[in-house]
């Protein structure tokens, strides 16, 4: 198993990489889109929560990533000592019409491919998705992590989950800033579902040809619908469907423990030990939570209800050898509350590593 850290757009710099080595990590996943342009600034080193108007406007739909940018980020990354192992998330501007169904999605399915030809022409293994109409939307920041640690979680159901999707926007970002007035039309789960199972068999075969692995993120907050908009997998057994949904051994997990413990159905360890046993799991958000949807807090690492060395012990077991990265944590009270909250992530998780290696 492999320590890594998860930059945003704006981090991929030099300040960053130094502390990502610092605090002993070897692999890196990076964010290639922009989710505080224009949107909710309250911390740009805080993960984006966003409002009714999301988390901001949607990148270039004319400027795909580029080799050479990829490159440039993986050479830049190297001279720290630190390998690029996945990039995270499409820009909505290059897919919504996937998403949706719409008239320009033969464009965008190009799209998606001429990216995913790319970073497999760059040497990056794995892209991380999340095929959600929603996205991650309609969460809250409360002081409620131990100390009370400024965090994310969800208090029960609330307006900004309720409310439809404005056209114009997907994925909680805006496309379109022009958008006539209305919202985007709701869908069942049975069409999410034929939407997804149509992508992957487009995108799969470019995908394994490109030595690319394509890694599915379960719906954050999992709940079964957000925005009037149904979720794809917001119960661990959901994931199963997926996998038998393409046989393409480039078909895996984004494999989220916090959000597969806010899930109100299955089990943790269970979930854990079947996907890693499959091969499937491509890479893992390690963090922790307390409670499950509609109530739940994300914790410290070592505050939650997951026994995070459990979890280490079955990927022990299955022989899981993927880069194991903390998402996101509690800010914590300093001149730099992001960098002490992922130094005290990083600093545990290195602790449990060697444990469970001796």
């Amino acid at each position: 198993m492999k320590l890594g850290f998860g930059l945003y757009k704006h981090m991929l710099n030099e300040e960053h990489y130094k502390f990502a080595k610092q605090c002993g990590a070897t692999h890196i996943i990076i964010h290639m889109v922009d989710y505080f342009n224009q949107g909710n600034k309250a911390s740009l080193n805080n993960q984006p929560i966003g409002d009714s108007g999301g988390w901001g406007v949607a990148g270039d739909p004319d400027k795909l990533w580029t080799v050479e940018e990829l490159t440039k980020i993986k050479e830049d990354l190297a001279k720290h000592d630190l390998i690029l192992e996945g990039i995270e998330n499409f820009d909505p501007a290059h897919w919504h019409d996937i998403l949706l169904d719409g008239p320009k999605r033969a464009l965008h399915l190009e799209n998606v491919k001429t990216i995913i030809r790319n970073v497999g022409k760059a040497g990056i293994p794995v892209f991380g998705y999340n095929f959600s109409l929603a996205g991650v939307s309609g969460r809250i920041i409360e002081d409620s992590a131990r100390g009370n640690a400024t965090s994310v979680g969800l208090n029960g159901t609330n307006e900004m989950l309720e409310q439809p999707i404005p056209k114009g926007m997907i994925w909680n970002m805006i496309y379109d800033q022009n958008a006539e007035e209305g919202f985007q039309p709701e869908i069942t789960h049975k069409e999410l579902w034929r939407r997804l199972r149509d992508f992957l068999n487009e995108i799969l075969p470019v995908a394994e040809k490109a030595g690319v692995i394509m890694a599915a993120h379960p719906d954050d907050p999992p709940l079964k619908f957000v925005r009037k908009q149904p979720r794809l997998v917001y119960q661990p057994a959901m994931y199963q469907e997926l996998i038998d949904s393409n046989p393409s051994p480039s078909n895996q997990l984004e494999f989220c423990l916090g959000t597969l413990a806010e899930m109100t159905q299955g089990d943790i360890y269970k979930a854990t030990d079947q996907y890693t046993k499959q091969n499937r799991v491509a890479y893992i958000h390690f963090r922790n939570v307390k409670g499950k949807v509609p109530y739940y807090k994300e914790t410290f690492i070592d505050e939650g209800e997951i026994d995070m060395k459990k979890i280490l012990e079955i990927l022990k077991k299955n022989k899981f050898e993927g880069v194991l990265i903390p998402d996101h944590t509690p800010q914590m009270t300093s001149d730099a509350p992001w960098h002490t909250g992922m130094a005290y992530a990083m600093g545990y998780m290195k602790a449990l590593l060697a444990q469970v290696d001796n």
